[in-house]
């Protein structure tokens, strides 16, 4: 076992495991974030995406050795709080286009989604179709038609 302390949510946790624990189980066993979903275990559904330093990751493929002490790390529990609200504005977008089904996916879309649209600015892109379609979330339950709006009307108040 080893210590390894990092950034959760706004706050520097320590935990004791080995180095090469994935991201996930920290996260949800350790410290018992329950957002990010387990899905696939090895980094394609995405269901487990968040954000590490403000890029979306999946914490299901990251060993916990791979992170530095300053490495920040935000789930969907701490979304809010990187605007200051009570939900983040793709939260409220989600919510508007009644995007959820069985809303497994959703923590991991909503992430992914955020990530985009901030990369997309950064870069000077639009948010276009072309732009959605790099976001590879899977969601069982087809309800992409609705992500993508969401993601549109979300990127509108980011």
């Amino acid at each position: 076992m080893s210590t390894h302390t990092f950034i959760v949510n706004g706050e520097s946790v320590t935990v004791d495991v080995d180095d090469k624990e994935r991201m996930l189980w920290v996260l949800r066993d350790v410290l018992g974030i329950r957002g990010p979903k387990y899905g696939c275990g090895i980094n394609v559904c995405k269901a487990c995406t968040s954000h590490i330093n403000g890029k979306a990751f999946n914490p299901c493929a990251v060993p916990v050795g791979d992170l530095e002490p300053t490495d920040e790390v935000t789930t969907i529990e701490g979304l809010p709080d990187t605007v200051g609200k009570d939900l983040h504005p793709m939260q409220e977008a989600w919510l508007e286009h009644d995007v959820a089904q069985c809303g497994y996916c959703q923590p991991g879309q909503i992430m992914a989604a955020v990530a985009k649209v901030n990369q997309a600015r950064a870069e000077g892109r639009e948010i276009d179709d072309a732009l959605l379609d790099e976001i590879r979330n899977v969601c069982r339950c087809g309800t992409y038609f609705r992500i993508r709006q969401a993601i549109r009307s979300g990127a509108e108040n980011m």
